[in-house]
């Protein structure tokens, strides 16, 4: 056992197994369960996060507890989501074993990230997590939305999904979450990670993508019709937007009068727009149309 002078005693491969074989767990593809065993991994995420003494760091998906002891030893406070009852329970006891100095510091809050309302405590200024992988675009994007007190993260994805986070229009990759992630934030690839600082090993390479808040556009119009606009733009990614806007303008007419206004080509498709192009859009068939953008209002 660590004392608390010495700071976190971090988990390797040995004390990863120990804990599952302890806890007679079996790790679920369903649950997004792949668990860090690489100290130097969760080291690395600390130091590129950029977190420091002052930051309430939210973690979703901490596991096991290997990023959650790396943080602890850096953050002023961390506060844990967990959906796992049982990892969820066995946080605290680690964390005690572990970081005895740190376990005033340290919440685990036994929820679903998707459906969480509110996190406990002061308001979390970071989001640095392992996110499980089925999940993760949502779950940053909820996290994003529901807490303007987050100011920038680093957030462990997998490759294809960090690749479509921070990718820019034309790239084939850009798409849905590339729009709507830059709603809230500008954001960049961090690096790789490898499969072997894994257990189990995914069956995917995995990516870090850092993101850093800024002001959301200045706009009459709300998010989520703005995001409406942007899932319908991509709905078909080889059809122009005259044709992917159809249903939402009413008719092929109302469309292109929309595209006009917004100063678009009717022939562009929705990986060539960036999202101010997004929102002129929305702005343009809100005032075509004389109603909010809704999807299916125009059958």
């Amino acid at each position: 056992m660590t004392t608390p002078s010495a700071g976190p005693s971090l988990l390797g491969p040995a004390e990863v197994r120990l804990l599952a074989d302890r806890l007679d767990l079996r790790p679920t593809k369903q649950k997004g369960q792949n668990f860090v065993i690489d100290p130097n991994t969760v080291r690395r995420i600390v130091r590129d996060s950029g977190i420091g003494a002052d930051d309430v760091v939210l973690e979703v998906g901490p596991g096991l507890g290997s990023l959650t002891l790396a943080l602890l030893a850096v953050a002023r406070r961390v506060v844990a989501v967990e959906v796992d009852p049982l990892l969820a329970a066995e946080l605290p006891a680690t964390v005690a074993e572990r970081a005895p100095g740190q376990v005033d510091a340290f919440e685990v809050v036994l929820a679903d990230a998707l459906r969480i309302a509110e996190v406990p405590g002061p308001a979390p200024t970071a989001l640095v997590a392992n996110l499980p992988y089925n999940v993760s675009v949502p779950v940053l994007l909820h996290l994003l939305g529901l807490l303007p007190s987050l100011e920038r993260g680093l957030v462990m994805v997998q490759s294809e999904v960090a690749d479509r986070l921070a990718a820019r229009p034309g790239s084939k990759v850009y798409g849905v979450p590339s729009v709507k992630a830059s709603w809230y934030a500008d954001v960049r690839r961090a690096g790789a990670v490898g499969r072997n600082v894994f257990w189990p090993a995914p069956n995917v390479d995995s990516g870090l993508v850092a993101w850093s808040r800024r002001e959301p556009p200045a706009t009459a119009v709300s998010r989520g019709e703005v995001f409406t606009v942007v899932d319908a733009g991509f709905a078909h990614r080889r059809k122009a937007l005259r044709a992917s806007l159809r249903e939402l303008a009413g008719s092929a007419e109302a469309s292109s009068a929309a595209l006009a206004a917004a100063g678009i080509d009717p022939l562009t498709r929705g990986e060539q727009l960036v999202l101010a192009d997004f929102v002129r859009l929305t702005e343009a068939l809100v005032s075509v149309t004389g109603r909010p953008v809704v999807p299916g209002a125009g059958r």
